[in-house]
């Protein structure tokens, strides 16, 4: 019955995230985000179906905390290349304004 309500959980979380995704595609960051959320409800659903098929494999447990740190530096890399673009375009407008 857990199992049940924690896919039901991710389900409902992977839809919120693709209708994050699809209203709004103006902001980078919202855009990361509900492309992250997409990538870890992914990433849930797949450790929910090994785990009940596999039963306590530490190799899976191994490899999601793997994929799970990679996608984490994935998102982190993209979120600091944007700020870094956002804080360039915010010198240039200052120097122009001046």
């Amino acid at each position: 019955m857990k199992i049940f309500s924690f896919k039901n959980l991710i389900m409902l979380n992977f839809l919120l995230s693709n209708m994050m995704f699809t209203l709004n595609r103006k902001h980078l960051l919202i855009i990361l985000l509900s492309l992250e959320l997409i990538m870890l409800n992914m990433f849930l659903l797949i450790f929910n179906f090994m785990l009940m098929s596999m039963m306590n494999s530490i190799y899976f447990l191994v490899m999601f905390m793997v994929l799970m740190f990679v996608s984490g530096c994935w998102v982190s890399l993209f979120l600091s290349m944007w700020f870094e673009s956002m804080g360039e375009i915010m010198f240039e407008f200052t120097v122009f304004l001046f």
